[in-house]
């Protein structure tokens, strides 16, 4: 099953570069964009997993998104985009197949 999911994303990957459109577009990917050590702003996220100030961990279509740093804040959040704020001292991101 997992070789037919691979066989897919990568049909996807294809058909997206193709035709010049963006991956976020045809694949859902994630968009994180991330100004200084401060400011994250993460596009098509699925859901928050768990929120402190010192952890924010994030479902995305590609698996999990995890920040950490110090007084992190989100900001603000809507169906598609949020802000996250404060000292971010690392992001990780595990594609949802290890135990983690």
């Amino acid at each position: 099953m997992c070789g037919v999911f691979m066989e897919r994303e990568q049909i996807r990957e294809r058909l997206a570069s193709a035709a010049s459109m963006p991956k976020d577009v045809v694949l859902g990917a994630s968009i994180v964009t991330i100004t200084g050590a401060s400011e994250v702003c993460v596009e098509n996220y699925r859901g928050i997993i768990e929120y402190t100030d010192c952890l924010v961990r994030l479902q995305a279509r590609e698996g999990q998104m995890r920040l950490t740093g110090k007084r992190l804040n989100i900001e603000y959040y809507t169906n598609d985009e949020m802000k996250i704020t404060g000292r971010i001292d690392s992001i990780e991101f595990n594609d949802g197949r290890r135990g983690d």
